[in-house]
């Protein structure tokens, strides 16, 4: 690991991958007062206060609007990065959020609500091209025994936004009457600094190689990122990966979806990354403030506890970043996925009987504590770095098009579909949850290999 590949790491992924999780998790502490704000700014334009139902509307659309931007996002990553380079799509990216950000942060002293709708609509497009196109970049800039530790890295500072958004959105910090226009326009400053810094470093050698067709250009970033003069054995890698796929040329979404060299990669990572959202991640945050509450915890410290629980999200993302190398992406996959079912099912049972049984509030505690730490070691980070190992230079944009869409569209389902789920099963909601994470860790036993340590050619002949 050289000092200018942990550099662009560290920017890549806070410029891009923090802003992901800040606005993840920004607006849920300040939720009371942003609505006053909205029906304050309905009764000074029109005399009367607004209907809760409408209330209810536009703040299901300013919640909502993130991961269906998030979508259009994904959608927008393969023209992008073909285009503009890996590099210079983040810089393009970096432009959106510092909009959104200085509108977010003015939107009080305009005396407007929707341009916070629409800036959620921003960040959300902000956010779906973030998610893709970090970890492809470093993906193409890491050397292959790094890969998968630096795959990690943007999902760790995924963790770090929410987390940084949950201390910052206490009440007694940004989370209050006053504070929250400043606590959501602070999302533009990791981009302004990424936007400032990032054009110094290389861009991906194995798109200025493969796609630019500039050995030159690919050899000098080479050099640069590994601190040493002799980079043969790399281009040479790099030469055969374009020899092999010159006469398929680049692949859109639609040849992808119908190129059956590619059909099970496909199926894979159509299969991580529904598994990791639809696993019902979303839906365990939503709940741990009401079990929390009901194991006895004070209402006015649930916050503390919340926070508590973004922190070891982080730091046993931060383990999965020193032990994907050794363990490898199958078992952390398994393990995550496989923690994540028991405790859903456990979960079911503890929250069924919190009511008859004092101490199942406790063991409710205790599941969303274990479910987290599942998700933060394997459901969460590896699929990303999948997809990068699992597809070659001409289809990997499409692929992570197509994971990207995937991820950003079950999000927003679970967030659609889990209030009515919870209406009519209550508890057992979990247990569909449970259902999916053990049909997901079945697929991976049997279906997808082992890569870590591997060259791009290597993995692309095993899954033939």
């Amino acid at each position: 690991m050289t000092l200018l590949l942990a550099l662009v790491t560290l920017i890549s992924a806070f410029g891009s991958s923090f802003q992901y999780g800040y606005n993840v998790s920004v607006i849920n502490s300040p939720a009371p007062y942003m609505q006053d704000f909205y029906n304050q700014t309905y009764l000074d334009r029109n005399g009367e206060p607004m209907d809760s139902s409408f209330q209810t509307l536009l703040w299901s659309l300013t919640v909502s609007m993130f991961p269906l931007g998030g979508f259009v996002g994904s959608l927008l990553v393969w023209p992008l990065v073909n285009n503009c380079g890996r590099k210079g799509a983040l810089l393009i990216n970096n432009l959106l959020s510092i909009v959104a950000a200085v509108l977010m942060g003015t939107s009080e002293l305009a005396k407007t609500f929707e341009v916070i709708i629409l800036s959620r609509v921003i960040m959300g497009i902000y956010a779906g091209l973030a998610s893709n196109v970090v970890p492809m970049f470093l993906g193409e800039l890491s050397p292959r025994n790094l890969r998968g530790a630096i795959g990690v890295v943007p999902q760790l500072f995924i963790t770090l936004g929410i987390l940084v958004a949950q201390i910052l959105g206490l009440n007694s910090i940004l989370g209050n009457d006053e504070g929250w226009p400043v606590l959501l326009g602070l999302t533009g400053i990791p981009s302004l600094l990424q936007l400032l810094t990032l054009p110094f470093f290389p861009e991906s050698p194995r798109y200025l190689l493969i796609q630019k067709g500039n050995e030159e250009q690919a050899r000098q970033a080479l050099q640069k990122l590994r601190g040493w003069d002799d980079v043969d054995d790399e281009i040479e890698e790099m030469r055969q990966e374009d020899q092999s796929e010159r006469e398929e040329g680049h692949f859109t979404v639609f040849s992808l979806c119908t190129f059956r060299g590619l059909r099970w990669q496909l199926i894979s990572i159509i299969v991580m990354m529904m598994g990791q959202q639809l696993s019902g991640i979303n839906a365990v945050f939503y709940y741990a403030n009401r079990i929390f509450e009901a194991a006895g915890v004070d209402s006015s410290s649930v916050q503390y506890v919340t926070v508590s629980t973004g922190a070891i999200n982080v730091v046993m993302t931060l383990l999965a970043v020193f032990i994907v190398e050794s363990l490898g992406r199958r078992i952390l996959l398994l393990a995550g996925f496989g923690l994540c079912c028991v405790s859903c099912a456990v979960l079911t049972l503890a929250l069924s009987l919190q009511v008859t049984v004092t101490w199942m509030s406790y063991l409710s505690i205790v599941c969303v504590i274990v479910y987290i730490i599942g998700h933060a070691i394997g459901a969460s980070p590896i699929p990303f770095v999948m997809i990068t190992e699992m597809f070659l230079q001409s289809s990997r944009p499409a692929a992570f098009m197509v994971g990207g869409s995937v991820h950003w569209l079950s999000n927003f389902t679970v967030g659609l579909v889990f209030l009515y789920m919870e209406e009519g099963l209550g508890p057992y909601s979990f247990l569909i949850f449970c259902a999916i994470c053990l049909a997901t860790m079945v697929y991976i036993f049997f279906i997808v290999p082992e890569t870590k340590n591997k060259t791009f050619m290597e993995i692309n002949k095993i899954m033939a």
